[in-house]
């Protein structure tokens, strides 16, 4: 295999499926041949300003036809397509421009009004909006004959654990995805496929466009960003059989007035990002009576990794491995743990990266040949499911025992007018590390003292003592990233800096 754009789009009109609708966006369908002549439009476009093998093309785009054809188009003339954050503030793109030198930007012109000073002071040799860049109608752009490890696309991690990387991906990790669309969802050319995420955020390029392209079926894509106001009309117009979400945005559904049959076209529901709750999971399935099919991905491999199946799911659990994916846990030496114990995730899959561009020393940390460091702790269940502890980096120790957050966050969630919660650890006036537990209610929820001592109840009886929030504190939003990981590091400058210091 060389190129992957060969078996994303040229095999596809080659196979006969030339008519088949690519793409739904809000102007109506695009065909996989109408998409791959758009494509070599944008193609010819890049190659007619000089664009050439791995030199960056960084993408400032809306979902659509026009961030589709961009990013193919980068990937035809062997060129390196780099998806930027579509909110991400000035001084964040101004990081990304000097990391990774892109030769051309091509952004939407209401999105670049907003950084025009940012993107100005950048270089960047061609900023041009998607209509400028493409070729007359007609022209042609034959594909780069790259191999299959040359570079092919770099995602820049959210940053959640320090400074933002660029997960270099390269074709064959562009193709690896059938493992999981075909053992797991099910996905064949008749569905269609909606994500509340967006195309940069590497869940949302894999499972709505990538995997989509593969398998001959339909992505809906959308310009707005989803809202749970938005979701109803969506659904209305798009008829998705396979929805793709995060966490939040499900319980924020929950919180809403979405009628139980909205959901009618869709087969399949499906969770990455964070740990599903388990109370969100049940909630769903009762109201919707569809399971919600919790999995793991990363920015460094793209596709999931690990994933509940239907049928088979379990609230508060990840399934198992994805076929074609092998997993482990390690203590902190390196050692397997001993079953039921948890452990640190490694996995060994397909859709690995290559590595961080230009970041050797994290590179060296994350990767161990062909296997990656996800940095999630895990156990094992005596039934074999795999249970999701949080990240490594969340665990905090209190009166040398290990505080879960996701353990405490699930018992607040069970209270029927908590819609979010967040657990951090935090120095106290002694110096001692203790937990706090920030929580946003339901709209409904009323008295905030009554909740707060209902909920101080519930932890009281459910909670172990050295794990026991310190404080609940009420919030009108838990802060978190644009793909919707919680900040925990923001919930402790809160404690330390903020307005709610104690």
């Amino acid at each position: 295999m060389g190129n992957a754009i060969i078996r994303l789009l040229d095999d596809a009109v080659r196979e006969g499926h030339g008519a088949r609708p690519a793409l739904r966006t809000s102007t109506g369908e695009v065909s996989y041949a109408a998409l791959l002549a758009v494509v070599e439009r944008a193609a010819a476009g890049l190659r007619a300003r000089g664009v050439g093998r791995e030199d960056r093309v960084a993408l400032l785009l809306p979902d659509g036809l026009a961030w589709a054809a961009t990013f193919l188009g980068a990937l035809r003339i062997g060129a390196v397509a780099m998806p930027l954050n579509t909110r991400l503030p000035g001084a964040g793109l101004s990081t990304l421009f000097a990391d990774a030198r892109p030769r051309v930007l091509v952004a939407d012109p209401a999105l670049l009004a907003g950084v025009a000073d940012t993107v100005g002071a950048a270089g960047i040799p061609h900023v041009l909006p998607f209509e400028t860049l493409l070729a007359p109608e007609g022209a042609k752009a034959a594909p780069e004959p790259v191999g299959p490890d040359a570079m092919a696309v770099w995602i820049y991690t959210s940053g959640t654990t320090g400074t933002p990387k660029a997960a270099m991906h390269v074709h064959r990790t562009m193709v690896a995805g059938g493992h999981y669309a075909d053992s797991i969802v099910g996905l064949r050319a008749e569905d269609r496929i909606l994500a509340t995420s967006r195309l940069f955020f590497a869940y949302a390029l894999g499972n709505a466009l990538l995997n989509p392209l593969l398998a001959r079926a339909t992505a809906c894509l959308v310009e707005e960003w989803p809202t749970v106001d938005s979701l109803g009309a969506l659904l209305r117009e798009h008829r998705p059989t396979l929805l793709f979400s995060v966490p939040t945005f499900y319980a924020r559904v929950l919180a809403g007035d979405l009628a139980a049959d909205a959901l009618g076209s869709v087969r399949v529901c499906v969770s990455a990002g964070e740990r599903l709750p388990a109370e969100v999971y049940r909630a769903w399935r009762e109201r919707f009576g569809l399971e919600i099919l919790d999995g793991i991905g990363a920015t460094e491999t793209i596709f999931m990794v690990l994933s509940s199946r239907a049928g088979a799911s379990r609230p508060g659990t990840t399934g198992g491995p994805v076929p074609g994916s092998e997993a482990r846990l390690l203590d902190e030496e390196g050692r397997p743990v001993a079953p039921g114990q948890q452990g640190v995730l490694w996995v060994r899959t397909p859709s690995v990266a290559a590595g961080y561009w230009g970041r050797p020393d994290d590179t060296r940390r994350a990767f161990d040949g062909e296997w990656f460091r996800f940095g999630d702790v895990y156990y094992v269940d005596a039934d074999g499911h795999w249970v999701h502890c949080g990240r490594q980096d969340d665990l905090f120790k209190v009166a040398g025992q290990w505080v879960i957050p996701a353990d405490v966050e699930a018992v607040a969630l069970r209270h029927p007018d908590i819609l979010e919660a967040g657990l951090v650890g935090a120095e106290e006036g002694s110096g001692l590390i203790k937990p706090f537990l920030f929580v946003v209610p339901r709209p409904e929820a009323g008295d905030v003292a009554r909740l707060t001592a209902e909920l101080g109840e519930r932890l009281a009886r459910e909670v172990p003592t050295y794990a026991r929030p310190r404080e609940v504190r009420v919030v009108a939003e838990l802060p978190r990233t644009t793909t919707g990981k919680l900040q925990r590091h923001k919930l402790r400058e809160l404690l330390v800096f903020g307005e709610l210091q104690p």
